[in-house]
């Protein structure tokens, strides 16, 4: 294999994903150690506390069950920034199309962002389009950025999980991923799933009064679940051990899994996220996420268990333990 070219699996979320930002792209551009690579960068200007993030979108296809590019994008980086514990404040966006767009697909788009938008509180103040000749692009690719402002004193980031640290999940995992996969041309799978696609800046404002007991969060977007927890226990040191029972996973998911031989635990999201909490304020924080439309189906589904240099592994349904690493390679090519 040609070392020099960049793989479709660059682009996964998971171990090439890292070797590319390790290796070659933070130590010309930046100087951020692995501890903190978060979501977004945290930024004090004159005292006043931003969160800043950047993300782009080239799913395919771009219409699929429960969403679209458009309102992806918007909810992505709304997310990013919440993550961080930020109140989502103002977006740009930067649209890259292909000679020959439908200008009727890219309103059913703006009208999704629109929407989008308005039910995270969001506002997109500034954005770009380029036009690109036909054959040099795929339809349509989104870039979005936002900042947000970070309103409270806490340590929210992939460094500060804790020994004891309870790990809850606001809901069923892979329904993303399986959506897409569902509509991908060719594939003709029927599985009813649709995408979570959804802004958690609300629920998240639900868990902040947890104050410093909550110490992480995170949204397992692409490489799933399984490469987000590996992340953060490189990032904090510790080994995460999950309890196979306890993850929640639509039927329609496990199926399709079943089926092709994937994963959930490496399937993408687009409307979880992933928080560390406390063992004293582990149930006070289940109880908040039950209470917001986006939590009725959270669970605990494993915790902090030691230090060490970044172990995640799993006690499975048969009384095993099995470790878990980030995803390898490529599993579902532009997922978002």
């Amino acid at each position: 294999m040609n070392n020099d070219l960049i793989l479709l699996g660059h682009g996964s979320g998971g171990r090439l994903s890292h070797q590319l930002l390790d290796e070659l792209i933070i130590p010309q551009l930046s100087s951020v150690p692995v501890a903190g690579q978060n979501d977004a960068a945290l930024l004090n200007i004159g005292g006043i506390k931003l969160a800043f993030s950047t993300d782009s979108y080239v799913v395919d296809p771009i219409f699929f069950p429960g969403g679209n590019i458009g309102d992806l994008a918007v909810n992505g980086t709304v997310n990013d920034l919440a993550m961080m514990g930020a109140r989502p404040l103002c977006l740009s966006v930067g649209f890259i199309l292909e000679e020959g767009f439908s200008k009727a697909e890219l309103a059913k788009i703006l009208a999704s962002m629109r929407e989008a938008a308005e039910a995270a509180g969001v506002a997109i103040v500034t954005g770009d389009t380029k036009v690109v000749p036909k054959g040099k692009g795929d339809r349509i690719f989104i870039n979005t950025s936002g900042i947000g402002a970070v309103e409270h004193n806490l340590h929210i980031d992939g460094a500060s999980a804790q020994v004891g640290d309870k790990v809850i999940v606001n809901g069923c995992i892979g329904d993303h991923g399986i959506a897409v996969l569902s509509a991908r041309e060719g594939l003709e799978i029927d599985s009813g799933i649709q995408s979570d696609s959804a802004p958690l800046n609300g629920l998240v404002a639900d868990l902040l009064p947890l104050g410093p007991a909550l110490h992480v969060l995170r949204d397992p977007t692409r490489g799933g679940v399984a490469t987000t927890l590996k992340e953060i226990a490189l990032q904090s040191g510790v080994t995460i051990t999950l309890d196979e029972k306890s993850l929640p996973i639509n039927p329609g998911v496990k199926g399709v899994c079943s089926i092709l031989g994937l994963d959930p635990l490496y399937v993408a999201n687009e409307g979880k996220l992933l928080a560390f909490v406390a063992p004293d304020q582990a149930e006070a924080a289940l109880a908040r996420m039950h209470r917001h439309p986006l939590g009725k189906d959270a669970a605990i589904i494993g915790e902090v268990t030691e230090t060490s240099a970044g172990k995640v592994q799993m006690e499975t349904l048969v009384g095993g333990v099995r470790g878990v690493e980030m995803l390898a390679g490529e599993q579902l090519p532009r997922i978002c």
